[in-house]
């Protein structure tokens, strides 16, 4: 046994270091945490792919498999989680369900969740392309991965620092509308003369220009761990997609070659998670694929992996020249809105009959006979839809989630008004309710306006859908 008076030095001392330790580590995870994850969510051979327009068919093979790649962010207060799933869409019900069985299981409020997909054509569309039982398995067990991604990602939660930038990729986008001479637009599905726009399935020879503007600018959100190591980094970008696929073939498109590149260069030994890349579609409803920078003639899958490389090494050039912030307020606010469906009238109704009673007769567009049918399906829609826009504060980094494809012209008018320094906004994000025009985009029409499952909300909702966007940043700037 120590003497007394050996004790009475020691013990002070002990206690002193005690507590020197307990702020150490108090200071250690004080500030920013960040937790990210990713989970397989490929489908199994037979289930229905993308396709309420294109009819694609089912899964045949794998080229690259698809994820949902979750990152989860913590300031002490507040916990937000972002959740990127490689699918072309998820109807609005799915995405709540999955975000159900996050709460239930950590507690994380279903309204601190924005769930968004990238849009590739190479995967899944939940569950408008569904045909058969094998489909809804497959959604059931999609659910509840896409919520594991996230939970993983919480149980990651880390001491982190974090840091956004961005690059200019105008040269990989294009608008995908052309504004064409009054009279010289052949005539929609519907039969209808007097649009002005060549689109995916309008034809004209009278071309004037782009009917809109892209968006240029590659978002980048990097999150490292506080000794440095790379954690996850979360891009965003306004482009459709890529393509070049082979028919029945899984791919999560340039997304997920981008994320894996992104992998091969940040991925290290050290003893934490594995890195997850990410990136989102921005507003890119009126935009087509990846522009080629070359006149190469690419193999299927082969400009996809390409691209993605090219955004990757792009992105890793910002990455290293960023700034790193440990202590900074995270926010999340989100808002419903009850929008009105553009439901087909009598005479529509009429016209669908007559085309899908008569499948031989001659039509005078090749997809009258698919609008014929969306239009009896738009017709069992209810009245109106409830839509959720949301609103994440970064710092000075504003983040907009939006439920449809949205154009270019929103996107840009979101940055250009936004309280903060930088702003991004995802499209599909917790729904999918179809194509966003701006109201003077659907009185030039085109494919994206023309009522369908693909384009069903009310001609003003873009108008709704950006003020209340704007309104969200600038609740939580304030």
């Amino acid at each position: 046994m120590l003497p007394r008076i050996i004790l009475t030095l020691i013990l002070p001392a002990c206690f002193l270091f005690l507590t020197v330790t307990a702020r150490e580590a108090q200071a250690e995870t004080a500030g920013l945490q960040a937790g990210a994850a990713a989970v397989d969510i490929t489908p199994p051979p037979g289930t229905s792919l993308d396709g309420v327009i294109s009819k694609n068919g089912t899964v045949t093979g794998v080229h690259d498999r698809i994820y949902s790649r979750a990152l989860v962010l913590s300031d002490g207060n507040t916990r937000i989680a972002i959740c990127v799933n490689d699918l072309c869409m998820v109807e609005r019900s799915y995405f709540d369900r999955a975000k159900q069985i996050v709460f239930e299981k950590t507690g994380l409020p279903v309204d601190r969740i924005l769930m968004t997909s990238t849009h590739t054509h190479a995967a899944p569309r939940v569950p408008y392309g569904r045909a058969s039982e094998k489909d809804d398995a497959y959604y059931e067990q999609l659910l509840e991965q896409m919520a594991s991604a996230i939970i993983q990602a919480e149980q990651n939660l880390a001491p982190a620092q974090i840091a956004w930038g961005s690059f200019d990729a105008g040269k990989y986008a294009a608008c995908r509308r052309f504004l064409a001479e009054k009279g010289s637009v052949s005539l929609n599905p519907f039969g209808v003369a007097g649009e002005q726009i060549k689109s995916v399935s309008g034809r004209s020879n009278s071309i004037i220009q782009p009917a809109a503007p892209i968006d240029p600018q590659c978002s980048i959100l990097s999150v490292q761990h506080r000794d440095g190591t790379p954690l996850a980094v979360l891009g965003n970008m306004s482009i459709h997609y890529c393509g070049g696929y082979q028919k029945g073939q899984i791919s999560a498109d340039y997304f997920g070659a981008y994320a894996r590149h992104l992998a091969k260069k940040l991925t290290t030994d050290k003893a934490h998670p594995p890195f997850v890349g990410m990136l989102s579609n921005g507003t890119s409803g009126n935009v087509g694929a990846v522009m080629k920078q070359d006149q190469k003639k690419y193999a299927a899958f082969e400009w996809i992996e390409e691209s993605g490389k090219q955004f990757a090494e792009q992105s890793l050039k910002v990455i290293d020249q960023l700034n790193y912030q440990s202590n900074l307020n995270l926010e999340m606010v989100e808002q419903e809105l009850e929008l009105r469906i553009r439901r087909p009238d009598a005479a529509r109704l009429k016209w669908a009959r007559e085309i899908l009673d008569h499948p031989e007769q001659k039509t005078v567009h090749g997809w009258s006979k698919i609008y014929a049918n969306e239009a009896v399906e738009l017709s069992k829609y209810p009245a109106t839809e409830k839509i959720k826009i949301q609103a994440i504060r970064i710092g000075d980094l504003g983040i907009v989630g939006l439920p449809c494809e949205v154009f270019t012209e929103t996107g840009l008018a979101i940055k250009d008004q936004s309280p903060f320094a930088a702003t991004f906004s995802m499209e599909l994000a917790n729904g999918s309710s179809g194509y966003l025009p701006t109201p003077e985009q659907h009185a030039l029409g085109g494919y994206e306006t023309w009522p369908a499952r693909s384009s069903y909300l009310e001609i003003d909702a873009e108008t709704k859908i950006r003020q209340t966007a704007l309104k969200l940043l600038n609740q939580l700037h304030d």
